[in-house]
């Protein structure tokens, strides 16, 4: 019966029809794999499937199978191809045996848990009865916000849980939280890494505030990553660090158990997304985001792109975390010190629109013959769906130790 109910969710008025009542229990592990694929490929296109492009699709992700698990897997989409998609009627009918089975065995693990000891309630074996109605099919549930003014300010309040340790630009906006996602951007060689070092090490940061923050690199060695994240936190050059190691480990140590950083070089969201199931970032920094691979068939660059801001959002409310995303910015931004949304490289609006806040660092171009490196940056505000304010703050870089400063 899998393997029909598999054939019927080829049809997309048919699986959009039943998709919120199907369940993984239904389905053997391998069907389930083949059952995932047309779920992921039907959001993606929705549309009607041909067993031929979901078998294509499966096998395409999954490269490296056994021959066995090649000839297994063919002999399910065989049966699959010989089955004929199941009728309204008899749909409703096929769907309400599965759940009965699922709710039966679920009414059984309740009852041997009190049986054994185990429980000392029925408040398991009333939610199952609850949650199902006659025709063992699930309730739908939803959770609606809670209007109270207390739950509302409460959860306005988080907004800023964790704080800039800029006050010029804490004085616009005073932090992040779990759900947002940041985007950051600049040209080349402008600062953005030691940005995000400053961010998190730099006194005030928030590894110094207690927040848990993974860093994902992809462009840069992680060690030379990592050394920066050294030096804004200790604020002693790289040679300083070397002649007093002493000094320079007792002031990393308060945040050093606060740090993971790792080389995301070839990685996936799926991968990014392990990581925040894993180990639960307060913060979590990706640089870059745009080299993060995403699955799918995009025409274009800027749909790529924007799938995969839109992938991290989701990360970023998922997991509990606030996301920052780096990335470049087009050659319109060299040398300007006022930055728009428009100008971030290869997606003029498909980034904008998945973030919470557009943090923008622009310098000026070099006078004349100047030689020294001009430590003013320019901080610019593009987007803030958290407190709604615009602009630029002038700041200061230590290129030396990566610590900015307000000026």
């Amino acid at each position: 019966m899998q393997h029909a109910l598999l054939k019927s969710l080829l049809c997309h008025e048919f699986y959009e029809s039943v998709k919120l009542r199907l369940s993984d229990s239904f389905f053997g592990s391998d069907e389930l794999k083949i059952k995932n694929v047309i779920v992921d490929t039907m959001t993606e296109f929705k549309r009607d499937l041909t067993d031929t492009e979901v078998s294509s699709i499966f096998f395409a992700n999954n490269p490296t199978l056994t021959t066995a698990d090649k000839n297994n897997f063919g002999d399910i989409f065989r049966r699959i191809d010989k089955e004929k998609p199941l009728g309204e009627e008899l749909c409703q009918q096929v769907l309400t045996k599965m759940w009965r089975a699922v709710v039966g065995e679920k009414a059984a693990e309740a009852g041997f848990a009190l049986i054994n000891g185990d429980s000392n309630d029925l408040a398991g074996l009333k939610r199952i009865l609850e949650d199902h109605q006659e025709s063992f099919l699930p309730q739908l549930r939803i959770d609606f916000e809670d209007l109270s003014l207390d739950s509302l300010l409460k959860k306005n309040s988080d907004e800023s849980k964790w704080k800039f340790n800029l006050p010029s630009l804490a004085t616009h906006v005073a932090g992040v939280s779990a759900g947002h996602l940041i985007v950051g951007g600049a040209r080349p060689n402008v600062g953005k890494t030691s940005f995000h070092a400053s961010l998190v090490a730099a006194p005030g940061g928030f590894a110094h505030q207690g927040a848990r923050c993974a860093v994902v690199l992809n462009e840069e060695a992680t060690h030379r990553v990592a050394i920066r994240y050294l030096t804004s936190c200790t604020g002693m050059t790289t040679p300083e660090i070397r002649s007093n190691m002493k000094k320079a480990a007792e002031a990393f140590a308060p945040i050093r158990d606060n740090l993971l950083i790792a080389d995301g070089t070839g990685w996936d969201m799926a991968r990014v997304e392990s990581l925040c199931k894993s180990y639960k970032p307060d913060i979590l920094v990706i640089d870059m985001l745009d080299k993060v691979k995403v699955y799918g068939s995009f025409t274009r660059t800027d749909e790529k792109l924007r799938e995969v801001y839109r992938s991290a959002r989701e990360i970023a409310k998922e997991w509990d975390c606030a996301v920052f995303g780096f990335s470049q910015l087009s050659a319109e931004a060299e040398g300007k010190t006022v930055l728009t949304q428009d100008m971030f490289e290869g997606s003029r609006t498909g980034k904008a629109a998945e973030a919470d806040l557009s943090l923008l660092i622009g310098k000026q171009p070099p006078a004349g013959e100047q030689s020294e490196e001009d430590p003013w940056r320019y901080v610019n505000i593009a987007k803030n769906k958290l407190t709604g304010w615009h602009g630029y703050e002038v700041v200061q870089l230590d290129g030396q130790t990566a610590r900015y400063t307000t000026a």
